[in-house]
């Protein structure tokens, strides 16, 4: 054997080696699922295969006769799975194998609950499925070779599990790949021909490519030779979104589901469309149960919609197939009308993608209303996990803005829980006399939006008000103006006018003659502007506090305190924010500050009032020394008061 082909060792990372030892230590709750990520991933290698055919014409050849092949030896105690397809270059299996998954192994990792149930569950939406193998197998061996290759650059991966792998340049007559099981002796049943036949018809039967095994030796007639066992097909092999709805069982579904998408779970809901008219196309697109690890990582967001033509893969992650804001919907789109040649260049500005991408989306949102409406407690399950996704359709999809907008849930003070979500339609049902605008106001959590300052009126005036304290919701509302014909109204933005919406509560504690007279507050609010300076843009009589000293108020285009911080760690340049004080004259510390003689006391008061205004509308201090300093000196000087 000369150096060149002599097996390497190479060793697996850490947190690979750690994801292996999950698996071998039975992490997946159903061992046979192995079979079904094998098949899948042959699967796959013949969909390249048969695309690449298409711009290659060396290719076309060896895509006519694809096929995926199941052949156990229950002597050598081995189960293979091979196919026709594309095949891998050394440098291919390197990084699509050697490497589990690349940076989704230490996300997956970082996810694991605990619960063996559970985190199997997971393995499919992180892309390890191709180790599933280890859960029956105590080593695995893969030979391979890309097609165009030479049958001398095949390529032997082989690995126990352990710690690492080997790989070794060999000879391989036909491209495509050879996955060999050792079965470990605690699951010798998967040597089974009938057992392998099941799990095949179970969960693979809709594979597009024939599933060939090799079938029983017909009986020899008397005078007859013995007749040798041929290969037969397994699986039905025919795409089941060409089939009518009505053949086809919920089970069937879901299976088809889990096998296209890589998925453990059941589908949460789908939807299965063929149209007919100047255009003619399929599709079937599933809602997933959970989001995956990935689905709000901008580097690493994917489409999950495969384009068929003819029933012929065209590519994975059609990414003009869906919106951006619905990338979590998964399934396949079948065109009649696309040339087999089409190009993500293509589709960039394609009068057909556009149509199918509009019909598709109308799908999806008629899909999650009628869930909404007839199933609100899936809907809830739902937006839980990808409610943040449609958030940003205001931006993307004007044209179905309003019937997003109508899917939209949100905490609020009427509920006063979080998890305890409303409507836009029921927030609108709920509305006082005389209020004829939707508010809101923007926060960075649940705890810092339900106790803003900003909210006593509303809660005096037992007005409604939307908790938003999503990252995207300040951007979200930037887009979203109105709703139903009501405006959108930030109670922390602008002056505020609440004349005649309402009724206020009866408070019986306040005495009108202690209040300050207009002369009394125009003294105060000059005195205050002159000492804040240019740190605040106006100091103004409050018509939001009732029991708060302060707070802070912005102006209608400007970005909420939080964001803008946000911005800033993010590297972004923000333009520095003036905020409107707005106070409270009634309150017992306006009173005291109102009265304090020494302009230099009053300056620091001051500061500390715009100070704790600004932190309990989520901004950041610029001078946070400068503000336990000035807290220390009131604390000392209360102290030396009493």
């Amino acid at each position: 054997m000369t150096a060149a082909t002599e097996p390497q060792s190479m060793t697996f990372e850490a947190e690979v080696n750690q994801l292996l030892q999950l698996m071998i230590h039975s992490l997946y709750s159903n061992q046979e699922i192995f079979l079904r990520e094998l098949i899948s991933n042959a699967s796959d290698a013949c969909d390249k295969l048969r695309f690449e055919a298409l711009s290659n014409g060396d290719l076309q050849s060896q895509q006519a006769a694809l096929r995926i092949t199941i052949s156990s030896d229950e002597e050598a105690g081995t189960i293979t799975v091979s196919d026709n397809g594309i095949g891998m270059s050394r440098e291919e299996v390197v990084a699509n194998i050697g490497t589990i998954a690349k940076s989704g192994t230490r996300n997956f990792l970082e996810s694991l609950t605990g619960d063996q149930k559970t985190d199997a569950q997971m393995i499919g939406q992180f892309g390890v499925g191709f180790y599933s193998a280890f859960v029956v197998a105590d080593k695995v061996s893969l030979r391979t070779r890309r097609a165009g290759d030479a049958a001398a650059d095949g390529v032997h991966w082989e690995s126990d599990g352990a710690s690492g792998y080997t790989l070794e340049a060999i000879e391989k007559s036909e491209p495509g790949t050879d996955v060999i099981l050792s079965i470990k002796d605690d699951c010798k049943e998967f040597l089974s021909s009938w057992k392998l036949r099941s799990i095949i018809k179970k969960y693979s039967d809709h594979i597009t490519f024939p599933i060939m095994m090799m079938g029983e030796a017909p009986p020899a007639e008397e005078g007859e030779e013995q007749k040798s066992a041929e290969l037969e097909q397994v699986n039905a092999a025919s795409a089941l979104w060409a089939r009518s709805k009505s053949e086809v069982t919920d089970d069937e579904y879901k299976e088809f589901y889990k096998q296209v998408c890589h998925d453990y779970e059941d589908p949460l809901a789908w939807t299965h469309n063929r149209v007919e008219g100047t255009q003619e196309y399929t599709t079937l697109l599933y809602l997933p149960k959970k989001a995956p690890f990935d689905l709000y990582d901008a580097q690493q967001q994917r489409q999950g919609v495969k384009l068929f033509v003819q029933r012929v893969f065209i590519m994975d992650e059609a990414e003009k197939l869906m919106p951006r804001y619905l990338r979590f919907v998964k399934g396949i789109v079948d065109s009649s009308d696309l040339p087999l040649n089409v190009s993500r260049e293509i589709l960039q500005d394609n009068k057909i993608i556009d149509t199918i991408r509009a019909g598709s989306v109308k799908k999806i949102l008629s899909m999650l209303e009628g869930i909404a409406e007839k199933e609100p407690e899936k809907y809830a399950e739902f937006w839980t996990e990808f409610g943040r996704c449609l958030k940003e359709a205001p931006g993307e999809d004007f044209a179905n803005k309003e019937q997003v907008a109508k899917l939209y849930r949100f905490e609020s003070t009427e509920t006063g829980k979080l998890g305890d979500m409303v409507s836009l339609d029921q927030y609108i049902s709920r509305m006082k006399p005389g209020q004829d605008k939707i508010y809101y106001i923007t926060a960075d959590s649940f705890q810092a939006a339900s106790n803003s300052p900003h909210l006593e009126i509303f809660r005096d005036k037992s007005l409604e008000v939307l908790l938003m304290h999503d990252r995207v919701d300040e951007w979200m509302m930037s887009y979203l103006a109105e709703y139903d014909g009501k405006s959108f109204v930030s109670i922390a933005k602008g002056e505020l006018d609440l004349d005649g919406v309402g009724t206020a509560k009866a408070d019986d504690d306040k005495n009108e003659a202690d209040k300050p007279t207009d002369e009394e507050n125009e003294s105060l609010v000059k005195r205050l502007k002159e000492s804040l300076g240019d740190k605040t843009s106006e100091v103004r009589v409050s018509k939001r506090l009732t029991t708060s000293p302060a707070c802070v108020v912005l102006g209608e285009q400007e970005m909420a305190l939080h964001m803008q911080q946000l911005m800033k760690q993010m590297g972004q340049e923000m333009p520095s924010t003036k905020p409107v004080l707005e106070i409270n004259p009634g309150h017992p510390i306006l009173r005291l500050l109102d009265k304090e003689p020494d302009d230099e006391k009053f300056g620091n008061w001051s500061e500390l009032l715009l100070d704790q205004a600004m932190l309990a509308d989520g901004g950041q201090l610029d001078d946070g020394a400068g503000f336990v300093k000035r807290m220390n000196e009131m604390f000392l000087a209360l102290h030396e008061d009493s």
